[in-house]
């Protein structure tokens, strides 16, 4: 999330009028609900996390063990046991 400042975005009145209640102070403004994106959507980590996902299976599907996984991937065991159930469920 980057800052913008006040004076060049906000017409004049608008910000002494701010001004009285947060003078000097950060203020944040929260998106309109129709206008949040949903996590991950912006940085690309659902893509990074599903490329790791499937790797960690096809690793499983090739016989290695919840803690050889776990030590490759720097994962709990049962983070590994999560992650192996629901890419089976998914290639179903």
């Amino acid at each position: 999330m980057g800052y913008l400042k006040a004076t060049d975005v906000l017409p004049k009145d608008v910000v002494e009028e701010v001004q009285k209640y947060v003078d000097g102070e950060l203020l944040y403004f929260p998106r309109k609900k129709n206008y949040r994106r949903k996590w991950g959507d912006t940085t690309g980590i659902k893509e990074t996390l599903s490329v790791r996902n499937l790797s960690i299976y096809k690793d499983y599907m090739n016989g290695m063990n919840l803690k050889t996984l776990s030590d490759k991937y720097f994962l709990t065991p049962k983070s590994i046991g999560r992650i192996v159930r629901n890419e089976k469920i998914k290639m179903k």
